[in-house]
């Protein structure tokens, strides 16, 4: 169908890139995830490097432990960044005040985690196409089995915040809305391990 001359030009959705970089690293002694080294610069940066290719914007970054340390070490430019102080508490609690971060007019949050180096930018780039509508809830699949990243419609923000309690994040949420999520399967360019462990460590080497 032809555009009316008059007709507004469609703008593309605004998809924010959410980073949730608080974890303090308790199983890795203590080392603080946004930190670790990868390809010589901290995890951090490759995570933010990869929201920014797969063309989310804007970037919204939440620190957690050693913020301070992070923020003078860590090339975060181009990102608005927000301190979790009850980052012990959980992702939830990173999740709330990411989600909390975020600009009106912006239609969705597509969250990455900062200790999954093996989603890069295909894999986002995939989610964020995805979205459909103000009330879309996307998740990346893997062989089948929902995981990360995923992306919430800005109408879900103030139902997933309520029920992010914890290390689970929005875990119940998307059992809760299993029938109206839409999966993308992107095992075939991602991997999505975590950086947990000493052992998980080799896959930064």
């Amino acid at each position: 169908m032809a555009t009316s001359e008059n007709s507004p030009p469609r703008q593309k959705p605004a998809v924010a890139g959410l980073l949730l970089a608080a974890g303090g690293g308790r199983r890795l002694g203590g080392r603080p995830k946004a930190m670790l080294t990868y390809g010589g610069r901290p995890l951090v940066e490759h995570a933010v490097r990869v929201l920014r290719e797969a063309g989310c914007a804007p970037l919204h970054v939440v620190l957690g432990a050693s913020a301070q340390r992070v923020r003078e070490e860590a090339d975060l430019s181009g990102c608005v960044v927000t301190d979790n102080p009850e980052w012990e508490e959980g992702m939830g609690s990173s999740l709330r005040v990411g989600l909390g971060s975020l600009p009106p007019g912006v239609d969705a949050a597509l969250v990455l985690l900062v200790d999954q180096p093996g989603i890069g930018a295909a894999a986002v780039a995939r989610i964020r196409a995805a979205y459909r509508s103000r009330g879309s809830l996307v998740a990346a699949a893997y062989d089948g089995r929902r995981g990360h990243p995923v992306l919430f419609g800005a109408e879900r923000w103030r139902d997933i915040a309520r029920s992010a309690v914890g290390d689970r994040g929005a875990r119940a949420y998307l059992r809760a809305h299993e029938g109206e999520l839409t999966l993308v399967e992107c095992g075939d360019v991602a991997q999505a391990y975590d950086i947990d462990t000493p052992e998980d460590l080799k896959h930064l080497e």
